[in-house]
Parts: C-alpha cells; sequence; structure tokens
C-alpha cells in the first residue's frame, strides 16, 4: 500500500539523516542548555533571554546561571547587561566571560568594536559559534541561557546539532508576520529533535499609563492560537511596556531592577 511504502520512505531518510549529523557534544562545565529562538528579528528574544538568565538565578541562588549571545550580526547581550571589554585568557587559552548581576556572559560584542559592522560569509560566523561554545571557561553552570539569532539558518542548525540541549523557548508577538516565522522556528527545533517547551507572547498588550486602557497593538491571542495549534504550552505572556524598554537599554533589565513591578 502507499502509506506503507511511504513509511519506508521515512525510515530510509531518518537513517540517512541520522548518519550525516555531527554527534553532540556537551559544552565543559555546563548541565542544561537552553535556547530562545525566535522566526523573526525585533520581537524582543534578546530582552526576553536576559531576563530568563537573570530570573533563573533570582529564584534559586543556588543555581550559577550563564548567557551566550549567540548572534553574531547583532550582539546586544553587552548593552543589556551593561558590559564592556575584552574577555582575559586562561593558561589553557580559553576566553573568561565578562560577568555582571552574578551572571557569566559572552558575546560577539565583547571581541569587536561597538560600532563594527560583521561583514562575514557563513563559514566566518560558524567558526565564531564554535569558538564561543568550545573555546570559553563557563566554570561550572547549572544553565547557559543561548541568546540565538533571529530566524532558522546556519547558526541555529549547528547549535542544535553540536550540541544537547534541554529546550528551546519560541519568543514572538502575536502579529500574523511574525507567526509566520515563529511556527518556522519551533517546526525546525522538531526536526532536529530539539524539545520545544513553550512559546512566550511578547508585546501581548499595551496599557496606557494614564487611563490605563488596553490596546492590543500586535493583535490579540495570536501566539496563544499558534501554541494550540502545534500542542504547545504558552509560558507567558509580556506586556509592551516602556519600563521594559528602559531597563533594557540603560543595562539594568526590569528582573533585577524592578523586581517587584508587574512587568
Amino acid at each position: 500500500s502507499s502509506s506503507s511504502r511511504d513509511e519506508v520512505l521515512r525510515d530510509k531518510r531518518a537513517q540517512i539523516m541520522s548518519r550525516g549529523l555531527p554527534k553532540q557534544k556537551p559544552i565543559e562545565g555546563v548541565k542544561q542548555v537552553l535556547v530562545l529562538a525566535s522566526g523573526k528579528g525585533g520581537v524582543g528574544k534578546s530582552t526576553a533571554a536576559v531576563n530568563i538568565a537573570l530570573a533563573l538565578a533570582a529564584n534559586d541562588s543556588t543555581k550559577e546561571v550563564g548567557l551566550l549571545d549567540a548572534d553574531i550580526y547583532g550582539p546586544s547581550i553587552p548593552k543589556m547587561m551593561n558590559l564592556k571589554g575584552n574577555p582575559e585568557l586562561t593558561p589553557k587559552n580559553l576566553m573568561r566571560p565578562l560577568k555582571n548581576y552574578g551572571i557569566a556572559c559572552m558575546s560577539m560584542g565583547f571581541l569587536i568594536e561597538e560600532t563594527a559592522p560583521v561583514v562575514w560569509r557563513g563559514l566566518m560566523v560558524m567558526s565564531a559559534v564554535e569558538k564561543l561554545l568550545r573555546q570559553v571557561d563557563w566554570g561550572q553552570l547549572d544553565y547557559l541561557v543561548i541568546d540565538m539569532p533571529p530566524g532558522t539558518g546556519d547558526v541555529q542548525l549547528s547549535v542544535s546539532q553540536n550540541v544537547p540541549i534541554a529546550g528551546a523557548v519560541i519568543i514572538s508577538t502575536p502579529q500574523d508576520i511574525a507567526l509566520l516565522d515563529a511556527r518556522k522556528g519551533a517546526e525546525m527545533f522538531r526536526k532536529v529533535h530539539v524539545p520545544v517547551l513553550g512559546l512566550v507572547q511578547n508585546m501581548s498588550v499595551f496599557q496606557c499609563p494614564k487611563c490605563k486602557h488596553k490596546t492590543h497593538i500586535f493583535g490579540a491571542d495570536g501566539v496563544r492560537n499558534l501554541a494550540k495549534s502545534l500542542e504547545l504550552d504558552i509560558l507567558g505572556d509580556i506586556p509592551l511596556h516602556i519600563n521594559i524598554r528602559e531597563t533594557s537599554d540603560s543595562g539594568q533589565p526590569v528582573v533585577i531592577s524592578q523586581p517587584q513591578s508587574d512587568a
């Protein structure tokens, strides 16, 4: 029957794919890797990654947390975590992460001038990602949060296939255009056998600070509907709030600077 033929083809394809995939190798000293991803840029993924890393540390002071900025072309973690300077080298020639708010951070932004564009082809980017993953002395971390670049390209595939990942979190706004790409991101992780822990709906609602009227600028419940169709959980709703933007820009993320606020 055609269904059994399809099954045979699927099995063959799976065998070929498994042969071609690189062997996953843990990052030395890191227990759990959590990746934060989005299909589209500009949906607040880096802001969410920074605040999630800080929240993991705040929820349990016995846990050591690291943050890796895997966005080679547009690194934003240095500014958000209020960090500057070049990493020191250990006697073993490994880079030491820069630290703030108790979080060990590594980013391409520490290795280049702040205003310098990274004009590189794919292979150079992959080499840089490999260095940021493997040539860093992370010490002993319970969690390493990786802020992925937007999209479903080489970097996402390389990280997913080379490093054992405990789970991925997809960030999206409720806007239809962002949701199209968020779905692609979720499907990509499923293809490379990375568990998707759930979706976060960002910039979900704006409340006027004067009249308190709520406006769904990017639409309402778009991410909830996507999560339903993908049979995934919604992990949280983040409002569109000036405090979140201002604290990120000033290098004092809202989880650390305003822990009691609604945001």
